[in-house]
């Protein structure tokens, strides 16, 4: 159910804290930590405390979360230093979503390509 922690959810049990992650911002609603598998010399997941499976059931069911992951990503790039910076949600397996936990990617710190592929 969106919103309850799920028991098989990677993210919900990072949130829990029964899964280590390299945390780098916590607030009241956003976890903020470094990626396992970067794609850039900063790449920082920002995932809401809530379950919720993508970001359009997030951002449907709890706006102000969503902005929420929105400002902690800038406050992430601000904090690693990034001039410029690119914040991904992917959304299905077919765009790249492995983990079904909504969550951006706060990529930076090296050139990135426009299509992003």
């Amino acid at each position: 159910m969106a919103g309850e922690p799920q028991a098989d959810c990677l993210f919900c049990k990072i949130v829990a804290g029964e899964v280590p992650a390299t945390v780098v911002r916590e607030t009241e609603t956003t976890v903020a930590f470094r990626d396992i598998n970067p794609q850039a010399p900063t790449h920082v997941l920002v995932i809401p405390r809530v379950h919720h499976p993508d970001a359009a059931s997030l951002a449907a069911a709890e706006p102000g979360i969503a902005a929420d992951i929105l400002r902690e990503a800038g406050e992430v790039a601000a904090h690693d230093g990034l001039e410029s910076h690119r914040i991904v949600f992917n959304t299905g397996s077919g765009a790249g979503q492995t983990v079904f936990h909504a969550h951006a990617h706060v990529l930076g710190g090296r050139g990135l390509q426009w299509p992003p592929g």
